[in-house]
């Protein structure tokens, strides 16, 4: 049930009168029957619940009852064990905290903060809803959607939304960057997914923050307002997620604010707390903005000290706008006995909403690394885990683009390079040839080779000699291909030769790939052979 009125703001705060100014919080937490998220007196108490304050995590007694210290500027939040689901706001974004700041936001930021909150209730109480989870589930990852405008709020509808409705997956969320600055329309992008009827999680990325801020914990008080706590951690099916605030703002000797990876020291305690209460035979997945290898090495080292030594775990981010799997060893400064796999998520927004416009209006956003624009589908079993990539608009068999030439005479054979989207170091990519509709040769591998994605580099060549004729859009094209992108290689291509020798006439080259889940993929690239 999603959260009515009555306590949308409070984020399910049962309150009677105002505590003694002992700075420590005390709650319940319940089983809400009547859906009313009120505490009624006949309701069962929940033993064994974790709640935090940001640091903290303490678990519920036999009543159901915790205690926390709190500041003039705390979070509180209950971490959602598997079996239940906290309130929903209207925009299906989960309510599982109580924001205590008696003096609310700092007034003089462009972008709206949290109101004063007043004194401490008297009992900050959290209700939950029991619910089924299956061991087999999936979940979306969003990269970086970061519209500018209104219109870009409505690519992302087109585009993305509209394709998932009546998605199976169980709750979705967005990696961070869900604005490009302007966080006026946080309101219109949460009710675009809402769409989608499932709950919608939220990382804040580094355009999601209040620029006016002069330290780190005042960046993210809109995010705050909207979406609560910047990190936290829940449960769902036999998975423990933890949502980390990876970004710090911080101001350099000129006064110039900017960002950078980082963590603090208030949230690698929450994270330590946090990963003492689960087994290790648990699969855990840390979901971030910046990618866990950008962030400053002593807080990376630190973090991976809290991980390694776990038998499953992964990690996942956005932020670079493009889509590549990590295998993270000792010269990354990573000890664990196996490596760890890290995700940098495939974004909405491609390349910043850059590129020619197709029939709807929206433009094609091809990232630097040549793959679309899009999202993915995470499917976790127990330990197990898959990610599938999804491009934007497209079948969900669109897996890879194959570049070949037009022709080649039959005495030379030709080079072909196949970029296949979701593809690592763990995949293997075969090639087979033959005539059209008949039988091939056998399948041979292709070789790993990281480079510039030829089929990319011509496209952006080809919109340099029309940029200046392109139909403005809102973002006035500004970033028709970045700059930092332009020379990206690709860490997902494959490259082989067409062999000479072949007769003249029309061939179609076969592709298969297998990635490290063991899913398999086709595409097809016809060529025409010449005397």
């Amino acid at each position: 049930m999603r959260a009515t009125a009555l306590f949308a703001c409070l984020l399910a705060l049962t309150s009677t009168s105002t505590a003694s100014a002992d700075d420590t919080a005390r709650g319940v937490v319940f089983l809400d029957a009547n859906n009313n998220g009120a505490r009624d007196a006949d309701e069962q108490p929940l033993q064994g619940i974790k709640v935090s304050n940001g640091r903290q995590i303490v678990k519920t007694d036999q009543a159901g009852r915790y205690e926390l210290p709190v500041t003039d500027d705390t979070i509180l939040f209950v971490i959602k064990p598997r079996g239940y689901r906290t309130p929903l706001s209207e925009q299906m974004v989960p309510r599982f905290y109580y924001i205590h700041k008696p003096n609310g936001s700092p007034k003089n930021y462009q972008f709206a903060g949290v109101e004063p909150t007043g004194p401490l209730p008297e009992s900050v109480d959290f209700p939950l809803y029991k619910q089924d989870e299956p061991e087999r589930f999936q979940a979306l990852m969003f990269g970086d959607p970061q519209p500018r405008t209104q219109e870009e709020v409505d690519w992302i509808s087109h585009d993305v939304i509209e394709e998932l409705i009546g998605t199976e997956a169980k709750f979705g969320v967005t990696l961070g960057d869900i604005m490009f600055d302007d966080l006026n329309l946080f309101d219109s992008s949460n009710s675009a997914i809402a769409v989608l009827g499932i709950p919608w999680y939220n990382v804040i990325g580094n355009h999601d923050l209040n620029h006016e801020a002069h330290e780190d914990h005042l960046s993210d008080e809109t995010f705050e307002r909207h979406f609560g706590p910047p990190y936290y951690s829940f449960d769902y099916g036999a998975v423990h997620f933890i949502v980390l605030d990876d970004v710090e703002w911080r101001l350099n000797e000129a006064g110039q604010g900017g960002y950078r990876g980082g963590l603090g020291e208030d949230q690698l305690a929450f994270v330590e707390r946090d990963l003492e209460l689960i087994p290790d035979d648990q699969l855990v997945v840390l979901m971030m903005h910046i990618p866990v290898t950008k962030i400053q090495t002593p807080e990376r080292l630190r973090l991976y000290r809290l991980i390694e030594q776990r038998p499953f775990c992964m990690s996942i981010a956005g932020h670079e706008h493009f889509h590549e799997h990590r295998f993270l060893k000792q010269a990354d400064g990573w000890n664990g006995p196996q490596p760890h796999h890290h995700v940098v998520n495939v974004t909405v927004c491609g390349n910043w909403w850059g590129g020619m416009q197709d029939e709807r209006g929206i433009p094609h956003a091809t990232m630097g690394d040549g793959a679309p624009n899009g999202y993915s589908i995470m499917t976790f079993d127990g330990h197990e885990y898959q990610l599938e990539f999804r491009a934007a608009g497209r079948p969900a068999d669109y897996q890879m683009n194959v570049d070949a030439p037009e022709e080649f005479r039959a005495s030379d054979g030709a080079d072909i390079v196949v970029n296949v989207f979701n593809g690592s170091e763990k995949s293997t990519v075969e090639m087979q040839v033959g005539p059209a509709g008949g039988e091939g040769q056998e399948w041979t591998k292709l070789a790993h080779t990281p480079m510039r994605d030829p089929d990319y580099v011509r496209m952006a060549g080809r919109e340099d000699q029309v940029k200046d004729s392109l139909t403005k859009s809102a973002s006035e094209q500004s970033l028709v291909f970045n700059p930092d992108n332009r020379n990206l290689y690709s860490t997902h291509i494959w490259k082989g030769r067409l062999p000479a020798g072949l007769a003249p006439g029309t061939h179609c080259v076969r592709i298969r790939t297998t990635d490290m889940h063991g899913m398999v993929h086709h595409g097809y690239r016809l060529v025409r052979v010449v005397e």
